[in-house]
């Protein structure tokens, strides 16, 4: 995208965007996710339209309206719809149980909750009374539609789009979502995503991928991250096409790729080694696939993946709090880092007292944004938090990196108490509060180890009460109702104390060190489900 074709910043909102798209673009191909296809003149439509519905339901300006689907239509139409009306949407991510559903709710303040159904048991758990739901619209899913008479929210079908509505006067600044990214020491916080952030994801990203109105972009990834939803961003303002596949499939992922004439994709690092260790064929190189977006990956991978695909992949960094900050160029694909600064942004890698370090030397690493509104303004409900993170005017990612002589900034690892795994942020701190929830478990510590994968693993080490016997295979049952698969720990380690510090703060540092071990447990592989 050139400059002269940018939005002005007032322009710069979810609406403008798709009037602006329909005025360029017209009948293009724009969307194509579930059996539906919208062109770019009929995105408007769909969002004014399924706006009207939302309004029919007592959804007004301000509102969050929680979503947790996988990628279907519906879902799509509800983010673009909330924008449209200045509405707010909180996806939430679908492995998520009772427990942390009721937060999401809770701290989002949610009206409606749109959800499919065969997510309604998980419901079960919720406390209503620390909500403020009004209604939960049930998508049908093919599964039995299981809701509790006595809960207070009203259940309903699935309606109708409504009759079409005004597109809101929403701002720049205004927020369009409320993205839950993990805490680390406290609850799952809430990410406030501007319209001007998710305008600048989109424009960041298609610059870096050298994004053109012919392409097709499409992603296996789930619609309820920044990542998927900044897929439409892209096609959006660039007039191209943007297909949402409905999951990754290894054995599937070049055959789906030719079907749908895909020339770019977007993969994290661990799905690049699975896609590496299915046969070599023929479909890994009989489709259009030019280039695609896989921070994480790692190094050998990548150079694999592109010898064995054709396929250029490119590293890159960005938050939900932050935006695409970071990358790497077609013309300097360099592995091992994670990019150079794109324009637009200010970064420094510095000490415990913010103060920049030479390059070679570890820090932390600072960012800040140099347009109005492209990073988040700051954590919903979460005051403290948020003077935390963006104190001495610049946003604390947590992350421990070095700057190299070219300006290329390289990951060292994490300062944060976080875990990642397949793609997705765990917050250690809500692992072990379920863990202690258990009758049985007096101390736990939930730290991360590295696998096979070249990604993080969630380990936890624990003491039981006094007198007690707990199986880890019973601990294990006892968090699958209660925490999101990807969250649920992989190895187990029974110990009679945890090391401490003389302040008797848990040395998480000495568990990690001394890793997977003789007497730890690991849950088998039949009960890690793929992607779990």
């Amino acid at each position: 995208m050139t400059t002269e074709a940018r939005l002005p910043p007032a322009r710069r909102t979810l609406p403008h965007m798709l009037r602006l798209q329909a005025e360029r673009f017209g009948g293009r191909p724009a969307v194509k996710l579930g059996g539906r296809r919208w062109s770019h003149d009929e995105v408007a439509g769909v969002a004014a339209r399924r706006a009207g519905a939302l309004q029919a339901l007592g959804v007004g300006r301000g509102d969050s309206v929680a979503v947790m689907s996988g990628n279907r239509p519906e879902f799509l139409e509800v983010f673009l719809a909330c924008g449209w009306m200045g509405a707010v949407s909180v996806p939430i991510n679908t492995a998520s149980q009772g427990p942390q559903i009721e937060y999401f709710l809770a701290n989002s303040r949610a009206r409606l909750l749109v959800v499919e159904a065969q997510y309604l048991p998980r419901l079960a758990l919720v406390d209503w009374s620390a909500t403020s739901l009004q209604a939960v619209c049930v998508l049908e899913d093919g599964t039995p539609v299981h809701a509790d008479p006595s809960w207070p929210p009203a259940v309903l079908p699935w309606p109708d789009a409504g009759d079409p509505v005004e597109a809101a006067p929403v701002g720049p600044g205004d927020a369009l979502a409320i993205l839950y990214t993990s805490g680390t020491t406290g609850p799952s916080k809430g990410v406030l995503c501007s319209h001007a952030q998710y305008y600048w994801w989109g424009v960041n990203s298609l610059t870096v991928l050298g994004v053109r109105a012919e392409d097709v972009l499409c992603t296996t990834l789930p619609l309820f991250h920044i990542n998927a939803l900044n897929t439409y961003a892209q096609a959006a303002l660039a007039g191209c096409q943007a297909v949402f596949e409905g999951r990754f499939s290894a054995s599937r992922f070049w055959s789906s790729m030719r079907e749908h004439g895909a020339t770019v994709v977007y993969l994290l690092g661990a799905m690049v080694p699975i896609l590496l260790a299915q046969p070599e064929g023929p479909a890994e190189r009989d489709h259009r696939v030019r280039i695609g977006l896989g921070p994480g990956v790692p190094a050998g991978a990548a150079e694999e993946f592109q010898a064995r695909t054709g396929v250029l992949l490119l590293e890159g960094y960005g938050s939900t709090e932050t935006n695409f900050v970071l990358a790497s160029t077609p013309e300097n694909p360099r592995r091992g880092t994670m990019g150079w600064l794109l324009p637009g942004f200010e970064a420094r890698v510095a000490d415990e007292d913010d103060v920049e370090v030479p390059p070679g030397e570890a820090g932390e690493l600072l960012l800040r944004a140099q347009e109005p509104h492209a990073f988040s303004g700051g954590y919903f409900q979460m005051p403290e938090k948020t003077l935390e993170a963006w104190r001495n005017l610049w946003f604390h990612t947590g992350d421990r990196v070095v700057r190299e002589a070219d300006g290329a900034i390289r990951f060292v690892d994490r300062i944060k108490d976080a875990i990642r795994r397949r793609g997705e942020n765990i917050s250690s701190y809500e692992v072990e509060q379920v863990l202690l929830s258990h009758p049985d478990v007096a101390t736990v510590a939930v730290y991360p180890v590295r696998s096979e994968l070249a990604e993080d693993e969630v380990m936890a080490a624990l003491v039981l009460q006094a007198g007690a016997r707990l199986e880890p295979a019973a601990l294990i049952e006892w968090c699958e109702l209660r925490l999101q698969r990807f969250a649920i720990p992989r190895y187990i380690d029974i110990l009679d104390e945890l090391p401490r510090t003389e302040n008797g703060k848990i040395q998480k540092y000495r568990l990690r060190e001394r890793g997977v071990g003789p007497s730890t447990w690991e849950r088998p592989q039949e009960r890690r489900r793929p992607g779990s």
